[in-house]
This record gives C-alpha cells, sequence and structure tokens, in this order.
C-alpha cells in the first residue's frame, strides 16, 4: 500500500507550489500517494492585515485558497489538478490577477467558474480555516507554507527553489523520511539565495 504523504498549500506562495512539483516527482519513484490540503496565508497572517472585505488587494490574494476550498468542498479528486492548474497560471505564467488566474484554472479542470464568486466571500472560509488549522497544529504557528506530513510527523518544507526529479527527488524524499522518524528532530535551515525557479 503506497505511504499516505498530505501536503498543505496556498496557491499564491510559489515555495509551496515548488515543493508540490517534488512530491509530484517523488510520486513517479517512490510508493507514495499525495492528499492535497488547503492552508491559507490570509489566515495565518490576519491578525498583521485587514480583513479582506476592507481591502481590495487583500481580497486578491485569498481568492486563490477560498478557489480551492470551494474545489474540495464541492469537487475533491480534482484539488490536485486544480492546484497544477492555478499554480501554473501564477507562478509559471506569472499571472498576478489572481481571481482571473482561478477562473482559467477552473475552467481547465471543468469546474464552474462561478466558484470563483463564492471565494470572494467567506462562503467556504470555515471549511478553510479547519483545513488549514489541521495543518498548522501540527507544526505550529512560527511557519508558513507548504506543511507536508508523513511517517508519523509533520514539517514545513521542504523549501527549495529548483524542483529535482527522478532518483534525485526520491533520494530528497528519503532523506526527509528519514529525519521524521527521528521524534526529536525538529529544524534543519540555511538563508536562501534566491526564488523558486520554474522552467
Amino acid at each position: 500500500m503506497a505511504e499516505r504523504v498530505d501536503f498543505w498549500f496556498d496557491p499564491i506562495c510559489p515555495f509551496a507550489f515548488a515543493t508540490s512539483r517534488w512530491i509530484l516527482e517523488v510520486e513517479k519513484v517512490r510508493d507514495i500517494e499525495t492528499h492535497w490540503n488547503v492552508m491559507s496565508l490570509g489566515v495565518l497572517n490576519e491578525d498583521k492585515n485587514p480583513a479582506p472585505t476592507e481591502d481590495e488587494d487583500v481580497l486578491a490574494r485569498w481568492i486563490p485558497a477560498r478557489t480551492s476550498t470551494a474545489v474540495s468542498e464541492t469537487a475533491p479528486e480534482k484539488l490536485g489538478d486544480f492546484y497544477t492548474a492555478v499554480g501554473t497560471e501564477i507562478h509559471v505564467h506569472g499571472h498576478r490577477d489572481f481571481e482571473a488566474a482561478s477562473r482559467r484554472a477552473l475552467a481547465e479542470v471543468g469546474l464552474d467558474e462561478s466558484l470563483v464568486e463564492k471565494a470572494k466571500t467567506d462562503t467556504f472560509d470555515e471549511a478553510m480555516r479547519r483545513s488549514h488549522e489541521e495543518g498548522i497544529s501540527q507544526v505550529g504557528q512560527d511557519v508558513g507554507t507548504p506543511i507536508v506530513a508523513f511517517a508519523g510527523t509533520a514539517f514545513f518544507g521542504p523549501v527549495i527553489t529548483r524542483i529535482p526529479t527522478g532518483e534525485q527527488a526520491g533520494k530528497i524524499f528519503d532523506g526527509a523520511v528519514a529525519m521524521a522518524e527521528y521524534p526529536y528532530f525538529f529544524e534543519l535551515k540555511r538563508s536562501r539565495t534566491e526564488r523558486p525557479v520554474f522552467d
């Protein structure tokens, strides 16, 4: 039986998108199955920012996570495909109109674009907050996205800027599993020198 890997993402985070492309590469060379979950940088940082109803720019940044939650609630089997589509729009093609990117991604995976209208409201916020809390409660409040859970534990990251493929992707996963299996391992970090690159 494939090992379950839970992956929490906010679509606007380029680091989460890079890590998600890595975990899909891992699926090709290791017996794992990824389960996609939504978290929200808006929820994570809401004590520092205005409410999305009070600021159009803030609302725009909530739309991809809210739309992802709408997909999770209405067509959960398409959440991974939607994340790939909206992440490609935002991070690969550089489309910063998050509402339009979400609409195009919905159309690409065969879902009704009207879900974006609901994403401009708090219709799915309770479900989004529940999913967010499920992920963040496993790692603590002082991290961001992505959160990856496997082998009985969860981590923020790994944070990568290039996407490993093939056996290299698998070896990095093996290393993460080895660290996860040691209950007293908590953190491994160095300063970043670049942002993610999507070729």
